[in-house]
């Protein structure tokens, strides 16, 4: 290794000395020109290096601030989203509390609205918990009802809530009609979640897909004519005393947040048909 550096040194100085005597005897333009030939490549390698070396750097400036910004947009573009799905969200609530207080300005009954704060599932929707209690001075068996038709009624009531079995519970039994036709029959919770009709057999002939029923209004417990749901299938079971139709219920009870309990008796006995289907 001492070697090496020796004679690296001693390679250096020759050519100075050489340079010198060069430049000495008058050779001062042939020595500048072969020392520029010598170290042309060399300088022109670090100049190279040294624009690799610079453009590599802004590369990399470049790419981070790249990254910071796209770091930045994607927060913003989530803001954005987030503030778009409020706006959609209280649109929607809106709406919904729209429809609520004209169907409770234009009803001939007694109503206090509520919020559903709770349901309670069972493979569908049972029941429902009401932020209403004895507190708003609620009865049990209160009628409950949305704009899209009849919910269920109160089972049970609390100090600060009260508990709403919906109609697709399998112990929920309702009176009702069929809206077309008129044919009586009874509206049950099915144990698959759904609603069914059970009518007498003589009647099935005029029961059709599609076919609108709402309650009869016997018994005092509903007020007539509110809609309960659609015929979506008939069972005709021949001979039987009976008939059956499978019903797609009016109220979505997994969805629905805003109601109105029934507290009053005014016109009960008024049908409330006209209320639901042309707004009054």
């Amino acid at each position: 290794m001492n070697i090496r550096k020796v004679v690296l040194l001693g390679s250096l100085v020759a050519a100075c000395l050489l340079l010198l005597t060069l430049q000495t005897r008058g050779y001062g333009s042939t020595a500048r020109d072969f020392f520029a030939v010598v170290t042309m490549p060399i300088q022109t390698g670090l100049a190279k290096a040294s624009r690799a070396t610079f453009g590599l750097w802004d590369t990399y400036i470049d790419w981070k601030n790249v990254r910071a910004e796209n770091r930045r947009l994607r927060a913003e573009v989530q803001g954005l989203r987030v503030g778009a799905l409020r706006v959609t969200e209280t649109d929607d609530e809106n709406r919904r509390l729209r429809r609520l207080l004209a169907l409770q300005e234009n009803l001939p009954l007694t109503t206090l609205s509520g919020e559903i704060i709770a349901r309670e599932w069972g493979g569908w929707i049972r029941s429902l918990t009401v932020n209403r209690g004895r507190g708003d001075n609620v009865p049990r068996l209160t009628a409950v009802i949305s704009p899209n038709g009849l919910i269920g009624r109160v089972v049970d009531v609390r100090l600060g809530v009260s508990i709403v079995q919906v109609l697709t519970d399998p112990t929920s039994i309702v009176g009702a009609h069929v809206l077309r036709t008129r044919t009586p029959g009874i509206v049950e919770g099915d144990p698959r979640g759904t609603l069914r009709f059970k009518f007498m057999a003589r009647d099935g002939a005029s029961i059709q897909s599609g076919d609108m029923l709402v309650t009869a209004g016997q018994g005092g417990l509903f007020p007539r004519g509110i809609p309960i749901g659609t015929v979506r299938s008939i069972d005709n079971r021949g001979a039987a005393l009976f008939h059956y139709a499978d019903l797609t219920p009016a109220v979505d009870f997994a969805r629905v947040d805003e109601v109105l309990l029934v507290t009053g008796d005014s016109q009960r006995d008024r049908d409330l048909t006209a209320f639901f289907t042309t707004g009054g």
